[in-house]
């Protein structure tokens, strides 16, 4: 019996899985147009609440004892749209390298593809990681806060 990651090398991919991943790298492009067109809010949005709705936020912030959240929330818009830039990119070029790849049948673009998608997972599970443990840092905090009231 032969060495598995030798086997792993010497993979094939049949008609049926030629489809399956001509019809993925659709909808990956599909995905990754939107991303863009959210990004494109996110950017249009960080510019509109930092200049023409600033002040009107700050105002009612200050009605409510609150300081001006303007321009932080013209911040939040802003790296929310850096930090969703690199996971769209990892899957617009997965999108385009394995419709290149099935269209060339090369394999070192398949390759390409492949380590476009392993990125994209990687940011976003990365990501997901800190965002759960900021969630589950907040609550402590908050259950601290709460009971020394």
């Amino acid at each position: 019996m032969g060495n598995p990651i030798t086997q792993l090398e010497q993979i094939t991919l049949n008609t049926k899985s030629k489809s399956f991943l001509k019809e993925i790298s659709r909808w990956t492009f599909f995905f990754a147009i939107l991303g863009f067109i959210s990004i494109a809010f996110l950017l249009i949005g960080a510019i509109l609440i930092g200049t023409l709705y600033a002040p009107m936020i700050n105002m009612f912030a200050g009605q409510q004892g609150l300081p001006s959240i303007g321009l932080s929330l013209a911040i939040i818009y802003f790296m929310s749209a850096l930090l969703y830039v690199f996971p769209v990119w990892y899957l617009f070029k997965f999108s385009r390298k394995m419709k290149l790849a099935l269209a060339t049948k090369n394999d070192e673009t398949l390759t390409e593809a492949f380590e476009m998608l392993k990125s994209h997972f990687k940011f976003i599970g990365v990501l997901t990681i800190i965002l759960i443990s900021l969630y589950l840092l907040l609550i402590v905090f908050s259950l601290v806060a709460g009971s020394l009231i």
